[in-house]
């Protein structure tokens, strides 16, 4: 027996212990070793004439024997001598097929597609065999030779018998396992089953290049006997059949205009477990100094689970058709984690277990693409399809609004446009740029209103009143709605007609128009505005003075009021803003009404820190409660100036969709008035 070094037999224990955190991938490995075997005699095929090689004649065997537990994967490829026996196998990562690929850089193909790198694939065998066997011949060779080793103290190698050219490997696998201590067991046996063997197959080495080959059992009806009766059974038998598991050729490896829409349908839902087609496919291929593949798609609806903590994005990662990874996190951002698809390169630099990437400059080049594309098909759905579009927003849109937010603004460039809201005039979503378009001359900022439903929303004081005066406002109904807007700040409105400082600019620009020129256009900032907020100003000049006036006029009134409410608002004032209402509740500082009850639904509910909006009671001195309300102040009855106070404030929080603070001091008031 020829012993393995002592560093080698280290790295060996590291090769079956630590590496490889998934026993099952051992298949996967084997198999990849056997399409390299193939590719290299393909090649060698290519380059020489004498040679006689069809490729229906390449394939790779699985077969088992349960009778003694072994498992061997077989090839027909390049074959191994004695002495590559030594070297590839005797001598731990010494990977042939990287040699190979150096050796022959500049001559390859696309019909040469070597996997192996670290030459440490094959050593996986021992996570679930005691003992492996590697018989082997090379091409063109009258000898085999086998290599023997359980995987501790070291090999053999003695000639052996093979019909053809190739590789056997055969695995003992180890005796099964029975649960100890609360630990579950490990039953290796169920890599002898044929529905094991097919599921590794289909999900690792799937779109390897040569047929994975084999035989099966299934079940068929015997012939009617000819002299059977009227009450005859019909009787099946099992037989035994070759069968090819994997699909060789990937879906995304053809050409576009060779797929159709339904095909790409079928493949997604069979790949990623859904019901529904996809709203969007998109497949493209990058070549240069990064070559690779990548097909994805937008799906028709959420998963149940895409906003829980046990969610995971990511894109399926093929190298060289052999499946690495089956969520590559890095190839998204976060805010397209519903993103479903495949990306397959040959030239990510991959660890020495390949079940994980190195982080480097390849992936974050493949991963910028793909968000580089799925913009752009949100955008042209957006723009020509948008009923689609709409159903795409309700189900994915919230994620996008807290890409914004969680980046604190920084991806507000890229994402902004993608947003769609509730347009309370035009009664229909729309985008920020489909606002600004139709903002009234004059107008600065975008108004929204918050809350949880559109229709009090519409309802609420504020929102009528901007409606009125010929804003549009935005209703906004989801919980990181305005907080998307606090980190946004602003949006930059594109090609907007140009505002100019003054009549006779305006006037020399119009003429310039009228004799022929393109009207002038520019980039407008526009800051986000709370039409609850307290310093909203959309009254006319005339309002906004017959407000102050009457502040001033009836400040005792408001500072009685203000009073008797006990530091539940910063000030009572007059309103400039409302139309109907008697009175609104508005807020000064960053944090509104809607975002101080979304902080409240939060894990720090419970807290005594928890921020609190600063809130004004506005009065309108056009409605006829506020005639009362002089009338209790001139008579200098404190009680009913209280009592009014606190019904116009609880009123204000119920507009504003918000509990009175006591509920029964509410009820007895309006009892009361009763």
């Amino acid at each position: 027996m020829r012993a393995f070094k002592t560093e080698s037999k280290k790295l060996l224990d590291l090769m079956i212990n630590s590496i490889y955190t998934n026993k099952e991938i051992f298949l996967r490995e084997l198999i990849s070793n056997a399409s390299d075997a193939v590719d290299k005699l393909n090649f060698k095929s290519l380059s020489d004439a004498s040679m006689e090689l069809a490729d229906g004649d390449l394939a790779i065997r699985i077969s088992v024997d349960e009778g003694v537990r072994t498992l061997t994967v077989s090839d027909n490829g390049i074959g191994m001598n004695a002495d590559e026996l030594e070297r590839n196998l005797g001598t731990i990562a010494h990977s042939g097929s990287e040699e190979f690929k150096s050796e022959n850089a500049e001559s390859q193909g696309s019909e040469v597609d070597i996997i192996g790198q670290f030459g440490v694939g094959f050593y996986s065998a021992f996570m679930v065999a005691k003992h492996v066997r590697v018989v082997s011949r090379a091409f063109g060779s009258e000898e085999a030779n086998a290599w023997d080793s359980d995987g501790l103290e070291g090999y053999t190698i003695e000639p052996a018998e093979r019909a053809g050219h190739g590789t056997d490997v055969i695995l003992t696998l180890r005796d099964d396992e029975s649960a100890e201590s609360g630990e579950a067991g490990e039953d290796y046996g169920r890599y002898l089953t044929e529905w094991t063997i097919k599921d590794l197959v289909r999900r690792y080495s799937n779109y390897v290049r040569y047929p994975i080959q084999m035989m099966v059992t299934k079940s068929r009806q015997k012939p009617k006997p000819e002299d059977a009766g009227d009450d005859y059974t019909p009787e099946w038998e099992d037989y035994k059949e070759l069968e090819t598991l994997n699909s060789m050729t990937p879906i995304w490896k053809k050409r576009a205009a060779d797929v159709s829409q339904e095909d790409y349908d079928e493949f997604y839902k069979s790949s990623f477990h859904d019901f529904e087609a996809p709203l969007r496919t998109a497949s493209f291929h990058a070549e240069g100094a990064l070559e690779y593949d990548a097909l994805l798609f937008i799906p028709g609806r959420a998963p149940f689970d895409l906003y829980s903590k046990d969610y995971e994005k990511g894109l399926a990662l093929y190298s060289s058709n052999v499946l690495i990874m089956e969520k590559c996190a890095d190839l998204l951002p976060d805010y397209y984690n519903f993103v479903r698809g495949v990306v397959d390169s040959q030239d990510v630099s991959l660890n020495i277990s390949r079940e994980t990437l190195q982080q480097n400059r390849q992936l974050r080049a493949i991963a910028r693409r793909v968000e580089k594309k799925v913009t752009s098909e949100l955008e042209d759905m957006r723009d020509n399809d948008r009923e689609a579009y709409e159903t795409f927003f309700d189900n994915f849109g919230r994620g996008l609004k807290y890409g914004i937010y969680s980046s604190y603004g920084m991806k507000a460039d890229e994402l902004a446009d993608l947003l769609l809201f509730w347009s309370a005039r035009e009664q229909k979503m729309v985008t920020l740029a489909e606002y600004a378009a139709a903002m009234p001359e004059g107008q600065q900022a975008i108004y929204y209103a918050a809350g949880d439903s559109r229709e009090r929303l519409a309802k609420m004081p504020v929102v009528t009143g901007a409606l009125s005066r010929g804003y549009d406002v935005l209703l906004l109904t989801a919980d990181v709605d305005e907080f998307t807007f606090q980190a946004m700040r602003e949006y930059v409105a594109r090609d907007m007609p140009k505002v100019y400082e003054d009549d006779a600019a305006r006037a020399a620009a119009e003429q310039a128009v009228a004799d022929g020129a393109e009207p002038e256009l520019e980039d407008r900032r526009i800051e986000f505005k709370n039409v609850a907020a307290g310093d909203v100003d959309l009254a006319t000049d005339e309002e906004k003075e017959d407000a102050q006036r009457a502040t001033k006029d009836n400040e005792a009134l408001c500072d009685a009021m203000c009073a008797s409410l006990d530091g539940k608002v910063e000030k009572v004032a007059v309103s400039a803003r409302l139309t109907d209402a008697p009175a609104c509740i508005t807020t000064e500082g960053p944090l509104s009404l809607e975002m101080e009850k979304v902080l409240a639904r939060g894990p720090e509910a419970a807290s005594d820190d928890l921020p609190k909006s600063r809130r004004v009671l506005e009065l309108n001195a056009k409605h006829p409660v506020f005639e009362k309300l002089v009338a209790a102040q001139e008579a200098g009855d404190t009680d009913k100036i209280g009592l009014y106070a606190g019904l116009l404030y609880d009123q204000a929080l119920l507009v504003e969709g918000m509990l009175p603070e006591d509920p029964v001091a509410f009820a007895a008031r309006v009892c009361e008035l009763m």
